[in-house]
């Protein structure tokens, strides 16, 4: 497998999205300063998150919303000055593709709800950023990517932590080797999940601590070694068998590198945890939290990370942004991205079904 390919610095990173563009011609963002964007979905994540971030972003706004709550329509008009051509609802919203502000629809919805939405956003003639995972299954996000390539339209996944400075770092100790070669990877992301009748209990909606949490844990293995997955072990504990009867509450996999790396990884819906250790021949680095909006920390035996806590979700939507007007590479956030994770979250089921049968992917 090719090692991934992460070659621009943070700082290369940063000065590009800041730069003023030279617009090439891509439809929907040709001679806009700013792209606009649509919050699909007002849950946590969106109004706490995302809206705020797109009020430092510096290449793309919020230019409208899709809610099935009409409750929090006023509100968010009012934050955001909002217009009422701007606000649609579940059932109108393909006309959104008669809406020219609007370049890029950011999917924020509960999980089973993604393939629909993306599809319909790209019918509608918007490129689509999707919070992960991006599906169900692997064969789901199969035919999202299918129908960005009929449409003629980008898909994006959410993955903030690839514009996060620290995560970059870690990314570059891999590809310089400064400390040598990876020899072992270790990370776990997990949280006490309070009210039980939330979405994310529910399997019909793809809850569960794997499908919202565990799947950093995945990502930050597989960008860290640089390289893809071959195997993957894995077995489920449940402690309340009441709260949890429909999901996981517990995952621990082991995923196998063709260098024969093995990253041990652990989710939890009932207990913290939030970090990451690598051990390299010559040294460790170690980040905790690591997962979080901000407040990362992290540490070598060498020196202590200094890096600046950034908007993450701000860095992202730019990124993505710069993408589509100016065709400067996005940092590995593509659908194809998102497929990998969903193909070796399928084979962390399945080895959970069968008590931790090793399964190929």
């Amino acid at each position: 497998m090719k090692r991934r390919k992460f070659n621009q610095s943070l700082a290369n990173t940063i000065t590009a999205m800041s730069l003023s563009p030279s617009f090439a011609y891509i439809p929907n963002g040709f001679g806009k300063k700013k792209l606009g964007i649509a919050l699909v979905g007002l849950g946590n994540y969106a109004s706490r998150q995302l809206a705020p971030a797109l009020m430092e972003t510096n290449m793309c706004k919020l230019k409208g919303i899709v809610t099935g709550t009409p409750s929090k329509i006023d509100l968010w008009k009012k934050t955001y000055n909002l217009e009422n051509h701007q606000i649609y609802n579940y059932d109108n919203f393909d006309n959104i593709a008669d809406n020219d502000e609007i370049d890029i629809v950011y999917v924020v919805l509960p999980n089973h709800m993604h393939k629909a939405f993306t599809i319909r956003a790209f019918r509608a003639g918007k490129h689509v950023i999707c919070e992960k995972p991006m599906a169900m299954n692997a064969q789901e996000a199969t035919q999202m990517i299918e129908e960005g390539k009929k449409t003629n339209r980008e898909l994006f996944i959410g993955y903030r932590l690839h514009y996060e400075p620290h995560h970059r770092e870690i990314i570059r100790l891999c590809q310089t080797e400064e400390f040598g070669k990876i020899k072992f990877f270790e990370g776990g992301f997990g949280f006490r999940v309070g009210n039980p009748n939330q979405w994310r209990l529910k399997k019909a909606c793809g809850g569960g601590a794997l499908m919202d949490v565990g799947i950093y844990v995945i990502q930050a293995a597989r960008y860290t070694i640089g390289q893809e997955p071959i195997a993957v072990s894995a077995r489920e504990f449940k402690t309340d068998l009441v709260k949890f009867k429909e999901v996981d509450e517990l995952i621990t996999w082991q995923m196998e590198f063709p260098n024969g790396l093995v990253a041990n990884c652990t989710t939890s819906f009932s207990a913290s945890t939030n970090h990451l250790y690598v051990a390299y021949e010559k040294g460790f680095v170690r980040l905790s939290p690591a997962y979080t909006y901000s407040g990362l920390s992290g540490y070598t035996r060498k020196y202590k990370f200094d890096f600046p806590q950034v908007n993450q979700q701000a860095l992202h939507m730019d990124g993505i942004a710069n993408k589509i007007m100016n065709g400067v590479p996005h940092l590995d956030v593509g659908g194809e991205e998102g497929l990998s994770d969903m193909k070796i979250i399928d084979a962390i089921f399945k080895s959970v079904e069968e008590d931790g049968k090793r399964v190929m992917i």
